[in-house]
C-alpha cells in the first residue's frame, strides 16, 4: 500500500489473509493434527497389542503396513471428489472415517477385528490430506505459503507429540484399548468445518470455467500421466516415496527399538519421541521461512543432507542420553523435511487436478513407506540385527534418494495459484 507521501507500507504477512482464508487453514490444520494423533498412537502400542493377542510382532507390523497402503485408496478417491465437488465435503468425511475406525478398534475382540478397522482407518487417513492441503494452500497468499505449509505439515509432529504424551501419561491406567478409543475426539472438528469454512475462490472459479467452456475434467488421475505432465508427476512420486521411507525409517520402529532392544519404561520411551516431535514442528516452521526466501527445494534438501549425518548419533549407541540427544536433534533435520509437502505439491499441479495429483503422488509414497516397518522387523527378528541398524540404513539410503529427486524437480517459490484451465 502506498501512502500520500509516496512511501510504501508493507502489510505484515499475518494480516494479509482474510478471515475466510484463516478459517480454511485452521480446518486443514485441525484435521491433519488429529489425523496424526489417531495414526501414530499405534506406533507406541505395537508391543502390548502383540502380547494381548499372542501374535508375532511382525504380524502387528504388517497391520501397520496395510494401514499405510490403504491411504492411497482414500487419497485417490478423496482427491477426485475434491476436484469434482469441492474441498470441504471430502475433508469432513475423512475425519469421520478415521475417528470412528480408531474408536471401534479399541473394542477389538480378536487381532483380525483390529486388523480390519485399523486398515480401514488408512482410507480415512489418506483421504484427509489431499482435501485439507488443497483447501489450505489454495486459500493462502503466495507470500507466506511456504511458512504456513511448514506449520501445517509440521502439525503432524504435534499430533505425534500428543499421542506420545497420552501414551506416557495414560497407558498404565487405560491401556492400549483406551488410547485407541480416544481417537473418536477428532470427529468434533467436522462441526467447525461444516459451519465456518468456505471453498477456495480459485477452485470455485475453476469449476465455473470448466462448466462454462464444457471442458470438465472427469478423470483427473489419467490427466496427470499424459504428455506434458507425466514427468512432473513421476518426479513428484519419486520425491514422496523417498520422503516416506525416510520418515518411517526414523520414527516407525523407534519406540519398539527402545521397548524391545533396551527394555525402557513407557515414560522413557515417550520422552525423546515427544521432544523430537516438538522440535520437528518448530523446525518445519523455520524451514518454511527458508522456503519462502530461497525456494521450496533447498528448504528440504539442506535438512535431509544434515539428517544423514545425525542418524548415527542415536542409532549406534545404547546410551539413553545420547539416544535422546541425537533423536531430538534429528527432529530438526530428517524429521523436518516434510514441511513443503502441501505447498510444493499444490504448486506443481493446476487447479482442475490439484487434489487428485497431490493426493496420489503423496500417498503412493505410503506404499513404499509401509514396507519399512515390516522389513525392519523382519531383519531384527530373523537376523538378530536389532532395530537400530536397519533403521540407520533406511534413513541414509532414502535421504540420498530424496535429495536427488528434488534436484530433478521444478522450483515453485512465489507461484500464484490461478483458476485458468490448464489441462482440461
Amino acid at each position: 500500500m502506498t501512502s500520500a507521501a509516496g512511501s510504501v507500507r508493507v502489510v505484515p504477512w499475518w494480516k494479509e489473509p482474510t478471515k475466510d482464508q484463516w478459517m480454511a487453514w485452521w480446518a486443514a490444520w485441525l484435521g491433519w493434527t488429529l489425523d496424526a494423533f489417531d495414526f501414530t498412537i499405534f506406533l507406541l502400542i505395537m508391543v502390548p497389542i502383540a502380547k494381548t493377542f499372542d501374535v508375532p510382532l511382525t504380524d502387528v507390523a504388517v497391520l501397520f503396513t496395510a494401514t499405510l497402503w490403504l491411504r492411497l485408496v482414500g487419497a485417490t478417491g478423496s482427491g477426485w471428489l475434491a476436484d469434482r465437488i469441492g474441498r470441504k465435503t471430502p475433508l469432513m468425511l475423512s475425519i469421520l472415517c478415521y475417528s470412528i475406525c480408531n474408536f471401534i478398534a479399541g473394542f477389538s475382540p480378536t487381532f483380525w477385528f483390529l486388523f480390519l478397522f485399523r486398515a480401514l482407518l488408512g482410507i480415512g487417513m489418506g483421504a484427509e490430506w489431499p482435501a485439507g492441503a488443497s483447501l489450505a494452500m489454495e486459500s493462502w497468499p503466495a507470500r507466506s505459503r511456504g511458512f504456513m505449509s511448514g506449520v501445517l505439515q509440521g502439525s503432524w509432529s504435534l499430533g505425534f507429540l500428543l499421542s506420545s504424551l497420552a501414551y506416557g501419561l495414560l497407558f498404565n491406567s487405560i491401556g492400549w484399548r483406551g488410547l485407541l478409543m480416544l481417537g473418536i475426539l477428532p470427529a468434533l472438528a467436522v462441526v467447525y468445518i461444516r459451519f465456518f469454512v468456505k471453498e477456495p475462490e480459485v477452485w470455485l472459479e475453476n469449476r465455473r470455467q470448466q462448466r462454462a467452456q464444457e471442458r470438465e475434467v472427469r478423470a483427473p488421475l489419467l490427466r496427470i500421466f499424459k504428455r506434458g505432465t507425466i514427468g512432473n508427476t513421476l518426479t513428484a512420486c519419486w520425491w514422496m516415496a523417498s520422503g516416506f521411507v525416510v520418515y518411517y525409517s526414523i520414527y516407525a520402529m523407534f519406540a519398539t527399538h527402545l521397548q524391545k532392544d533396551l527394555n525402557l519404561s513407557p515414560a522413557l520411551v515417550a520422552t525423546p519421541l515427544a521432544l523430537a516431535n516438538l522440535v520437528a514442528f518448530l523446525a518445519q516452521g523455520f524451514w518454511g521461512v527458508v522456503a519462502d526466501k530461497y525456494g521450496r527445494r533447498w528448504a528440504m534438501i539442506i535438512p535431509a543432507a544434515i539428517g544423514i549425518l545425525v542418524a548415527p548419533l542415536y542409532l549406534v549407541t545404547t546410551d539413553f542420553l545420547w539416544i535422546s540427544i541425537g533423536f531430538v536433534l534429528q527432529g530438526a533435520f530428517g524429521g523436518a523435511i516434510y514441511g513443503q509437502n502441501p505447498s510444493y505439491l499444490c504448486e506443481r499441479f493446476p487447479t482442475e487436478v490439484r487434489s487428485t495429483a497431490s493426493g496420489f503422488c503423496y500417498h503412493q509414497g505410503a506404499i513404499w513407506g509401509g514396507l519399512v516397518p515390516t522389513i525392519i522387523t523382519y531383519f531384527s527378528s530373523n537376523y538378530g540385527t536389532g532395530f537400530a541398524i536397519p533403521m540407520l540404513i533406511g534413513t541414509i539410503v532414502a535421504s540420498v534418494s530424496f535429495v536427488f529427486a528434488l534436484l530433478m524437480g521444478p522450483e515453485t517459490k512465489g507461484k500464484v495459484l490461478v483458476a485458468d484451465l490448464a489441462v482440461a
